[in-house]
């Protein structure tokens, strides 16, 4: 058997499929589209759900793919073992109501008998117990022994997920010989390592009802899936997929970072498998648009580079190191994905930017730890609250079990029970916020329609179209519920389908169009129009009056002042792109959009908030290309044509063939499939309004153009004319009046102060120190000294007293405040303001806190400071005698 390597397998999948009739779809985006049921793409399958369901008719009824996905299912245990990882690729061949089990299981044991070569003597199938179709076609039709198909039950070979299609089905092991263990457990069946899963075929003949009710499926599929990795190790006789070529290459070159070398240290090879694993997840995530945060996608992607990051350091990598890693998981994987060396720029610099942020943030944690570990020394305690822990993981990304070995090192322990039930909490809110589906993804009525209904969209020259109605669903006040119609009547709030349709639904950030729907007698408001799966366009508003039917002709006309204000603001943010990418450099790319008839909001990729000069030349570089009034012209042509000319493509999406390429002039080329003004100086003016950071590497501006500008420059107008009013200055003067007010106040406030600080000091009065332990005890009661006043009273006596630890209490706005203050030397001798403050605080019905050397707090109960005084002599002795 000859040993390929991991991209020619890729290579040798997808040309024997095309062989065989099969679409070779490229691999879709780890984001999924329309599927709230998932973070990230985990499967081949999940993409290709529509197409499965019936809801969306699929480009071809035989289909096949090489699918990149991440599950993050146990990140805590990868690394542990060399068989799981986050990142995998997954080779698929698919069928939509077309072959069925003879084809399928032909096909698979074709390649890998023929193709790959891989001895029939060393392969061994498995199928469902009473599945007697599969065994027949395994031993008639192929040949195989019945010795060695294996019968196994519903938990190993039936494919279910709740309700939906479902079915049995039949994988093919690979017997890697007795090198790989020769134990009871070394069977076909059992838990050992010689046999592997190379490839599952799932004959989708079922459909679940949820309550473990089966019937035929009118169409019947074929979902198969087969790891690439997994082939390769097959292929090239390797413990494992971290031993494949790829992932070895990755391990070199880890191996000259940390100067170790992988298989020699079993403590430093789960570094190893976390660096390599974790580097590629995040370079196919940022390739699809995803970036670090602390939710969602965001939040898999900044834990697993911060896990890749610590490990890093485990190994004794000096300094920062992904992102070389991430350019060789590029060059390693760049055959299968162009789409990787197209983003390599992007790619680098946001793993970059996210390891320097993470190694602040890390050492941050360590300062935080051994604070945490200082004050349980102090209590003569050992054990940390799970809740620490916890936060520690959670706000400063530091992982449990380096929280562990620092307190195991400082002969402590942590409340596990307690971390992991916050940690439980913090999960169960997470699945709360995500949208309940059932198998397919969505779970609305619209899974209902009939998948043939499709809607053809003419709007991009008409803003009118006569059509006939194909289904029409009534909406309860439930969002998302309701009910499959013959006729809408008055007052309902209803969905409207039609053949043809002039409203844009919204996508890419613009917003659907708004309008009416009449037939002879009746008038339909249309609010929003939406996408739905299998290319329906649904008018989602309010039967005004009359009624509507299905099949009846109807007359669709859209808003066209609300349109042509949104193309105003489209069409300007492919300009602000530009300008963006010309001022700031070519990293910049769209990580969000949203424009409707009122103002535009366009989220980048950016590391750094903008300089006053460069919103400025932004913003001047719009408007010079709005003034020059050039023709906007859009054109149909291939992806690869519209790459050649240079055209812009959204981060992270997936085009088909065939693209829509839209130009400003010579000025902005970019792939949009949304509606644009036919010349730029119809966008009349252009104004930021807002620019800041929304998310790690992540920044918003939002921006007004025509009649919403005109709007806002008139309510500034007014603004200005007010204040200059009030303050009694005319607006060229302004500014003047404003700076001679702001040194008016100054010097009053500074005035005011001395005097409040001569009021406080004469409060005072005389004083008397108690020594404790070489340290000056000082606490004193006064009547009217803000928090301010209390501070600078603090510092006196530090400069008065040796080794000063004061409390200081007053009453402000008829509440008590304190201030509790130590100096260096009564700190070393056991002093912490923070510490008292927390406790006397709480005598007044209070809270607050500090560092050693300074605290603050506020109280309610007026009447309980002489208790308080009393506490905070008490507690300042023990501190100082502890």
């Amino acid at each position: 058997m000859e040993k390929y390597g991991v991209n020619e397998l890729r290579k040798m999948f997808l040309d024997y499929f095309k062989e065989q009739d099969h679409l070779i779809l490229k691999s879709f985006s780890l984001v999924p589209h329309n599927d709230n049921s998932l973070l990230l793409i985990n499967s081949g399958m999940a993409p290709l759900k529509p197409y499965f369901t019936g809801q969306e008719i699929p480009p071809k009824r035989r289909v096949s793919t090489c699918q990149k996905c991440i599950r993050t299912g146990d990140i805590e245990n990868i690394g542990k073992t060399a068989r799981h990882g986050t990142f995998f690729e997954m080779l698929g061949n698919f069928s939509f109501g077309d072959y069925f089990k003879s084809e399928a299981l032909h096909f698979a044991w074709q390649f890998l008998t023929e193709r790959v070569g891989i001895p029939k003597d060393r392969l061994y199938p498995s199928i469902y117990l009473d599945d007697e179709e599969a065994f027949r076609v395994w031993t008639e039709e192929l040949g195989v022994p019945a010795d060695r198909v294996y019968r196994f039950g519903k938990e190993d070979n039936f494919w279910e997920h709740g309700a939906g299609p479902c079915g049995p089905c039949s994988e093919i092991y690979y017997d890697r010989g007795e090198k790989y263990g020769t134990g009871p457990e070394d069977v076909m069946g059992g838990e050992g390592d010689r046999f592997i899963e190379v490839w599952n075929v799932v004959f989708s003949q079922f459909n679940n009802d949820g309550h473990g009710h089966y019937t035929d499926l009118i169409q019947k599929n074929i979902d198969t899936g087969m790891g690439l990795e997994r082939l390769a190790v097959v292929c090239q006789d390797v413990p494992s997929l971290f031993d494949v070529d790829t992932n070895k290459a990755m391990m070199e070159e880890i191996a000259e970072l940390s100067h170790k070398r992988y298989l020699e240290n079993k403590e430093d090879d789960v570094s190893f498998r976390i660096i390599a694993d974790h580097v590629k997840s995040c370079t196919f995530m940022a390739s699809d648009g995803i970036m670090p945060s602390n939710e969602g996608r965001g939040y898999v992607f900044r834990r697993l580079l911060r896990r890749a990051a610590r490990h890093g350091r485990i190994l004794g990598i000096e300094g920062a190191f992904l992102a070389r890693l991430s350019e060789k998981a590029i060059a390693l994987s760049k055959d299968g994905y162009p789409e990787l060396e197209e983003k390599k720029d992007m790619i680098l610099r946001v793993i970059s930017e996210e390891e320097e942020r993470f190694n602040k943030t890390i050492d941050n944690g360590l300062a935080i730890l051994q604070s945490l570990i200082q004050d349980l020394q102090k209590k003569k305690e050992k054990t940390l609250s799970g809740e620490e822990a916890f936060r520690l993981y959670d706000t400063y990304g530091f992982p449990l079990d380096l929280t562990k070995e620092i307190l195991e090192d400082a002969g402590m322990d942590l409340d596990e029970e307690a971390f992991h039930k916050a940690m439980k909490v913090q999960k169960d809110t997470a699945r709360a916020a995500r949208k309940t589906t059932n198998y397919m993804g969505r779970d609305d009525i619209y899974q209902n329609l009939d998948p043939s209904i499709s809607s053809e969209f003419t709007g991009y020259d008409r803003l009118e179209e006569d059509a006939t109605v194909q289904a029409l669903v009534f909406l309860s006040d439930e969002e998302g519920q309701g009910k499959i119609c013959e006729k809408i009547t008055e007052g309902q709030k209803a969905a409207i389908i039609t053949d043809k349709t002039p409203f844009y639904a919204t996508m890419g950030g613009q917003q659907g169009d708004q309008g009416e729907i009449t037939g002879e007698n009746s008038l339909f408001v249309v609010d929003e129009t939406i996408h739905l799966q299998g290319g329906k366009i649904a008018h989602l508003g309010v039967m005004e009056q009359g009624e509507i039917s299905v099949k009846e002709r109807v007359h669709l006309s859209v808003d066209e002042e609300a349109r042509n204000l949104t193309a105003r603001n489209h069409t300007a943010t492919h300009l602000l792109q530009k300008a963006l990418k010309t001022v700031l450099g070519p990293h910049v790319e769209q990580a969000g959009a949203y424009y409707d008839d009122k103002r535009l909001r366009f989220d980048f990729t950016h590391f750094a908030a903008l300089t006053k000069e460069e919103l400025k030349k932004v913003e001047e570089m719009v408007n010079q290309e709005i003034a020059k009034g050039d023709l906007v012209k859009t054109e149909e042509m291939s992806l690869e044509d519209a790459k050649k000319s240079g055209a812009i493509a959204l981060f992270g999406e997936k085009y088909g063939d065939k693209v829509r390429v839209v130009s400003v002039g010579d000025y902005s080329v970019e792939l949009c499939g949304g509606t644009h003004v036919s010349q730029s100086g119809s966008i009349q003016g252009f104004k930021i309004i807002s620019e800041q950071g929304i998310a790690a590497g992540i920044r918003r501006i939002e921006a007004l153009t025509s009649q919403n500008l005109f709007d806002y420059f008139q309510k500034e107008e007014e603004l200005l004319k007010e204040l200059s009013a009030k303050l009694k200055s005319d607006p060229e003067h302004l500014l003047q009046r404003v700076e001679s007010l702001e040194q008016e106040l100054k010097s009053s406030k500074s005035d005011l102060d001395k005097l409040k600080a001569k009021m406080a000091k004469e409060e005072m009065g005389e004083l008397s120190a108690e020594t404790v332990n070489g340290c000056s005890v000082i606490i004193k009661e006064l009547q009217g000294v803000d928090r301010n006043g209390l501070r600078t009273l603090g510092d006196s006596l530090k400069d008065k007293y040796e080794n000063a630890f004061v409390l200081l209490i007053s009453v402000e706005d008829g509440k008590p405040v304190l201030m509790a203050t130590a100096s260096d030397g009564a700190v070393k001798k056991g002093a912490h303001s923070g510490n008292l403050i927390k406790e006397v605080a709480a005598v007044l019905g209070g809270g607050g806190g500090g560092k050693p050397q300074m605290a603050q707090a506020g109280g309610k109960d007026v009447s309980a400071i002489p208790h308080a005084l009393e506490k905070a002599k008490e507690l300042m002795q023990a501190q100082l005698q502890g």
